[in-house]
């Protein structure tokens, strides 16, 4: 049996018309002798009624809200009416097919709800419902704890749950169909010669994808990569290919590899930089400003550490809780905000003399400001002013020859 893995997001299910399109891609696979898992999120997005935040704000979430326990049974209807819904077009459409919750199709999750983590997947209910039916329709997002009690596994969730049922069920590929071509140089509503990638590496993908890149969760990645099972991302509106997502960028086992020093450019909007300089022992201010920071469940990006002090970022909408509690440990960090982080990612960079050089001189020609800095193998990372976001982006798109109509493997 010949399995294949396909998800389809919210707008992708959202009418009945963009179901067509899904319907479309389904039939395509069914008619290469494939039998198909169907992963799909809730209808839409708010104010579409059966969006997962327009079922909480039936409870006025947050003003009102519930136990986290209570906040999963809710949020887990979005995609259970959603695989009815498709299941129940698919038969009109004369395909055989049926619907499963999350729960029903072997996910046993942790309790920690609202953000669940997968422990396991039981694939023998879906296995013995594909002896009879095509098309199994799996509701993402949810789980089911050993207790039995509903979960749902945070944001990106369906993505996950068709990577994680494309591992257990040993598929041929997991494609994750999307409003875009597939992986993108950057972003194209920030630079409008932005192009679409034929293959690129897990590693890669999940670089971009951590760096801002929305178009598929970096968990669902790792995931796919343990399992060694390639993805495609692609359009819910076309019938192009999209981007590979695999091990190499190459066919051909033994080819010399071309290399393509940058992949893609990643931002992420909306950020705070915070320094805490101190002219007391430096080990102080490193241990008890991060363990501040995580015993107040606020996520720190982009560290810095020197003998004389630490900068990091926050989310923008954690910036006041972040100050206060430095002031309450005596500190008097020095606060900028509105800020971006502009990412250059690429396997290619690894070992290769002059990349920063390169991203340094093209924000320097463009009037950028440098705001802070860090590297890895694989990502150069430089925190900008918000408002000079825009062109940062487009220059490291240039200055890295990632416009040009073929991009080289």
């Amino acid at each position: 049996m010949q399995v294949l893995v396909q998800k389809f997001g919210g707008t992708s299910v959202q009418s009945e018309t963009n179901r067509e399109h899904v319907i479309r891609h389904i039939k395509d696979a069914l008619v290469q002798e494939y039998k198909l898992v169907v992963v799909v999120s809730a209808l839409g997005r708010k104010p579409d009624p059966y969006a997962t935040d327009s079922l909480l704000s039936l409870i006025d979430f947050p003003a009102n809200k519930n136990s986290n326990r209570e906040l999963d049974l809710l949020m887990s209807c979005g995609e259970i009416i959603s695989s009815v819904v498709l299941s129940n077009e698919l038969q009109k459409n004369h395909v055989s097919a049926t619907a499963l919750t999350g729960a029903q199709a072997g996910f046993v999750t942790s309790e920690d709800f609202n953000r669940a983590k997968i422990k396991k997947v039981n694939p023998v209910r879906i296995l013995h419902e594909l002896e009879t039916h095509d098309v199994v329709v799996v509701a993402g997002f949810q789980g089911q704890s050993e207790s039995g009690e509903i979960t749902t596994i945070g944001r990106g969730g369906s993505d996950t749950s068709a990577a994680a049922l494309g591992v257990a069920l040993e598929a041929e590929r997991i494609e994750i169909f999307t409003d875009v071509e597939g992986i993108m140089t950057a972003d194209p509503r920030v630079v409008k010669n932005a192009r679409p990638l034929d293959v690129v590496t897990y590693t890669e993908i999940c670089n971009l994808a951590y760096q801002g890149a929305k178009v598929i969760h970096p968990r669902a990645v790792e995931i796919a990569m343990q399992g060694k099972i390639p993805m495609r991302i692609r359009s819910t509106y076309s019938e192009r290919l999209g981007t590979l997502v695999t091990s190499s960028r190459i066919e051909e086992a033994g080819a010399d590899i071309s290399e393509r020093m940058i992949t893609g450019i990643a931002h992420i909007a909306n950020v705070t930089q915070i320094k805490v300089q101190t002219k007391e022992s430096a080990y102080r201010v490193q241990s008890e400003v991060f363990k501040a920071m995580a015993e107040a469940g606020i996520s720190v990006d982009f560290i810095n550490i020197s003998p004389t002090g630490v900068a990091y970022t926050v989310p923008a909408e954690l910036t006041t809780k972040a100050i206060e509690i430095l002031e309450v440990l005596g500190f008097q960090p020095e606060i900028t905000e509105n800020c971006a982080k502009v990412s250059a990612v690429g396997a290619g960079m690894t070992g290769v003399p002059g990349v920063a050089s390169k991203i340094v001189q093209a924000l320097t020609d463009s009037g950028v400001q440098i705001l802070q800095s860090a590297d890895s193998h694989t990502t150069i990372w430089v925190l900008v002013h918000d408002h000079e976001l825009v062109t940062a982006v487009n220059a490291l798109h240039e200055v890295f020859g990632l416009s040009t109509e073929e991009v080289p493997l």
